[in-house]
Order: C-alpha cells, then sequence, then structure tokens
C-alpha cells in the first residue's frame, strides 16, 4: 500500500515541476525508558483547569484521497485506536503569545519565517520535529532575470522537513510560494505543494476533512492541529530516507510563554514588536499535550497526551552564530515543566558590522514561568563545537544552571542565511542528556532554596551558524540603554490594539 503512495507521489511530481526542498526536523530517542510518574500526568489537570474553553470534540483520522490514499484511510478508520479531532481556532484564545501571526510585510526586502513544532512520546522514545519556513515570499515564483538584476540574487519558495523515528528523514521544497498562506495575527498557516484533481488549494484554516478533499500533499497547522501529507523529493542523501509521512493530531496548550492565567510575554522583549534586532524569536507554547498519529512508510506512531512544544523565527536570517537546548520530558519533577534555553551572536542596526551576545533560558514549572533574560539578570555560557552546552544565569529573584551532553553525532540541518539563503548551517539532535536546577537567590547573592533538580535523556539540542573553532564561552553584554528599555513594561499589543488598523503584521 505504501509503494503505491509514493508511486502516486512520483507521477505528481512528473507533472509539478516546481517541487523540492527546504527546513524541518524530527529525531528518535534511543535511551532507556523514562519514569511512568513524570510531570505531563498532572498536565491534564492542569489543562482541564486553565483550558476548559478549548475541549476537543472526537472523530476519526482518514488519508489523503487519491485512491491509494482512500485504501490506506478506510484502513486507518478500522485500526486506529486514537481519534483526534479537529476543533477550529477561536479568536482571543487563551495563552496566545505576541508574535503569533506571519510577519510578512508585502515589501521585497531580504525575509523569511519558519516554524517549529515537536511532539515527543516517551512510551516510544521517539521525537518528532516539524519545521516549515518561506524564504523571500515577495517572489512568489522562482525569480526572472529581471527581478534578479532588480534586487539581486534571492532564494525563493516554500517547503518542509522532517526526521522521524529511527532518523529516517523526509524533505519536501517548493521554489513556488504561491500556495502558501498565513494568518496576519493568529499562528495558523500551510501550504499545497499538489492539489487534488480540479481542486483549489486553501488560502486560510479550513476544517480537516475539507483540507483532506482539497489537498493532495501539503500541511496545515494552527495551535489545535496539526495535519499533512508529504512525500520525499529525493534531493538528500546525508541520512535514511522516509519516503512518505502523513499526520494528522490535536494539541492543547498547557503554557504559552509566562505565568498561567497572566498575559503571555515577547520572547525578545517588546521591541520585537519593530524590525531591529534581526532575527526575531518567539516561543508560541512552551509546553502542550497532544493527541493523535504520525506514519512513516507505512509505520504508525500512535500517541495520547504527548508533550508538545512550538517555536518561530523571522527576518533576514539566521544569527552568525547560535545554540539552543530544549525539553518537555523529565524525570524527577512531580509538576508540570517545560524548558528552553538558547544564545547567539546578532548583528545591531547600524553602518558597521557590530554584534552582541544575546541568551535567555526560561523555564515553566506548575504554572509559574522562571525568565533569565538579559534585562533583567546575567547569563553565562560555555557550549562546545558539538556535544556539551553549559549555561549559568541569575536574576533578582533566581538562579539557574543547566548542562547538556550528547555522544550522538547529530544531524546536519538546513537554515537561513543571508549568503545562500537556506543551506546546511546547523546540528542537532534529541539524544540529550541534561541536568536542569534552579535555586531561589539570597539577599547576599547565594543560592538559597532549591526550586528545581532534574534530569530528562530526551533533551533537544542545537548549535548553528560560526565558525566553531572551540568552546564558545560567551556572557551577555546588552548595552545599559537598552537594558533599561526593555526592562519597561510597554504593552505593544494593546497599543496597537487602540488603533488596530496600524497593529504590524505578526503581533
Amino acid at each position: 500500500m505504501e509503494n503505491n503512495a509514493y508511486l502516486s507521489c512520483e507521477l505528481n511530481r512528473h507533472f509539478s515541476p516546481n517541487l523540492g526542498f527546504l527546513r524541518n526536523i524530527s529525531f528518535t530517542v534511543k535511551h532507556p525508558q523514562l519514569s511512568k510518574h513524570n510531570q505531563w500526568s498532572s498536565l491534564k489537570t492542569r489543562y482541564s483547569r486553565y483550558n476548559a474553553s478549548n475541549s476537543i470534540t472526537e472523530n476519526k483520522p482518514h488519508g489523503f484521497s487519491t485512491v491509494e490514499m482512500r485504501e490506506n484511510r478506510a484502513l486507518d478508520s478500522d485500526s486506529g485506536s486514537v481519534d483526534p479531532a479537529y476543533v477550529p481556532t477561536p479568536p482571543d484564545r487563551a495563552l496566545r503569545t505576541p508574535h503569533s501571526g506571519y510577519h510578512f510585510d508585502g515589501t521585497s526586502r531580504r525575509f523569511f519565517e519558519g516554524w517549529y513544532f515537536k511532539v515527543s512520546i516517551p512510551e516510544r522514545r521517539q521525537s518528532f520535529c516539524f519545521m516549515y519556513a518561506v524564504d523571500n515570499p515577495a517572489f512568489r515564483r522562482k525569480m526572472t532575470p529581471l527581478e534578479v538584476a532588480q534586487h539581486g540574487q534571492r532564494n525563493t519558495g516554500v517547503g518542509a522537513q522532517i526526521l522521524g523515528a529511527d532518523d529516517q528523514y523526509t524533505c519536501h521544497y517548493s521554489y513556488d510560494s504561491y500556495n502558501f498562506w498565513g494568518s496576519r495575527h493568529e499562528l495558523t498557516l500551510g501550504n499545497t505543494f499538489v492539489a487534488e484533481k480540479d481542486s483549489r488549494p486553501p488560502n486560510k484554516e479550513v476544517p480537516s476533512q475539507e483540507f483532506k478533499r482539497r489537498v493532495l500533499e501539503g500541511f496545515q497547522v494552527t495551535p489545535l492541529w496539526h495535519q499533512g501529507f508529504i512525500c520525499d523529493d529525493g534531493r538528500n542523501n546525508f541520512a535514511q530516507i522516509a519516503k512518505t509521512v502523513r499526520w494528522e493530531y490535536s494539541t492543547r496548550p498547557v503554557y504559552g510563554w509566562g505565568d498561567v492565567g497572566l498575559k503571555q510575554k515577547s520572547t525578545a522583549g517588546w521591541l520585537a514588536a519593530f524590525p531591529v534586532f534581526e532575527p526575531h524569536w518567539q516561543v508560541c507554547m512552551a509546553g502542550g499535550l497532544s493527541t493523535g498519529w504520525i506514519e512513516c512508510d507505512g509505520e504508525r506512531f500512535e500517541f495520547q497526551d504527548a508533550p508538545s512544544y512550538s517555536e518561530k523565527n523571522w527576518g533576514g536570517a539566521f544569527p552568525r552564530k547560535w545554540f539552543w537546548v530544549q525539553c518537555n520530558v523529565f524525570e524527577g519533577v512531580s509538576g508540570d515543566l517545560a524548558l528552553t534555553a538558547a544564545g547567539g551572536l546578532r548583528q545591531l542596526p547600524g553602518l558597521t558590522e557590530t554584534f552582541e551576545n544575546a541568551a535567555l533560558i526560561g523555564v515553566h514549572y506548575d504554572g509559574i514561568f522562571y525568565e533569565f533574560v538579559p534585562w533583567n539578570g546575567i547569563l553565562n555560557w560555555e557550549v562546545a563545537p558539538w556535544g556539551h552546552w553549559y549555561m549559568v544565569a541569575e536574576n533578582e529573584t533566581h538562579m539557574a544552571e543547566l548542562e547538556a551532553k550528547t555522544s550522538d553525532p547529530g544531524t546536519p540541518l538546513r537554515a537561513p542565511t543571508a549568503e545562500a539563503g537556506f543551506s546546511p548551517a546547523c546540528k542537532d539532535t534529541c539524544f540529550g542528556e541534561l541536568r536542569l536546577q534552579i535555586w531561589e537567590r539570597r539577599s547576599d547573592g547565594n543560592k538559597g532554596k532549591v526550586i528545581l533538580d532534574v534530569t530528562s535523556n530526551m533533551a533537544a539540542v542545537e548549535i548553528g551558524g560560526g565558525p566553531w573553532f572551540n568552546t564558545w564561552e560567551g556572557k551577555t553584554s546588552t548595552p545599559e540603554l537598552l537594558k533599561h528599555a526593555l526592562r519597561v513594561p510597554v504593552d505593544v499589543d494593546g497599543i496597537f490594539g487602540l488603533v488596530p488598523i496600524l497593529k504590524p503584521p505578526g503581533l
């Protein structure tokens, strides 16, 4: 059955020459079983307490609508035991973060936007990370010689990458972006690589069944729903290939970026509403629970209330150099817990090439957000070219330390670069061994009461950019004027809410 589906993809590709490649990821976790009594058992209770308005009804998952996909769909409907259900994205949803929308402003400046979604399945010791990106969407088709003469050479297109179970890798890219869509102010987006015969590709969120009637190859994703089907385009030889991947799952957000029940924060501060200090970055959902299935070459992975995560970035290009650590599955904790930490060397606006170190640690635990950022404290790090990540941070009330290690060789991935568009520029794995500690900070500056001391063997880790000649020893170096500006409690979303017509895209 899977071979027929793949043949269908190849036939469609023969008549659709603009299919190609981009960036996205998923990972396999190869470590001993985690404790069954981990923090996510309590998320079910917490979700019902804080997000009862987003309750999910049930219906059966289905496949895609070629003859072969319909046959697979019938089998899935008969045998599937997990029933994700599509629910439309509600207006003014709880836990919505700033910068959930699509930031493209319609101009011809260099611009990319990327989205990352991860689902971890502790019972199977597998993780799946999906990534979508659009590059220079002002040019909806591959650039003409005249456009190149006017604007310079640009990489264009939209695509998806998935690195899934057992390191199987699938990617699909098109140089065209005319079938890509994204909501201006909400985390909803999608793309049609191949439409169903006599069907028009969607240009907005549509019900799950309608998507399957209209889209043969493509995806759509919202804060509550994620579905798609892609075939590998045959452009990569650096990993084991999964020829076809399809997926369908619902998500119940638990953490955005901030304390539960309070207004959610911009990850990079209120200045992220303006096109400076690029690229920008927003954690859209620090923690959630996902239910559904992912199928790679016919092997089906079902999950219920699986820990999940999402983030995005946008701007002219990635930082010159960066690292990242993220984890939603821990041992040794009785409450809800999600970690995101990162650092980068980014260019400051101006006529000269001036760069600054920027970093953060964000921990959501039992409904409380512990934030360590340059404008409320100090962060230091030592990150090797590969295999070791170490960070310490303190603010006025708390202190944090994290260390991650891996012996896995990692997988090269593509990232947006100013020089060459989407090129191999980073390396990731989800096989990280992590320890995270947080203490209360005493008045004398020493460590006080222990808040957290937990470990994980399912941490996602990354290094990117460069050069990485040796261990990067860094410290946040935000200019004092900027530090004071970021500490001012400016509610940009609220200000623009008074004059919605002036609200910039993405916010």
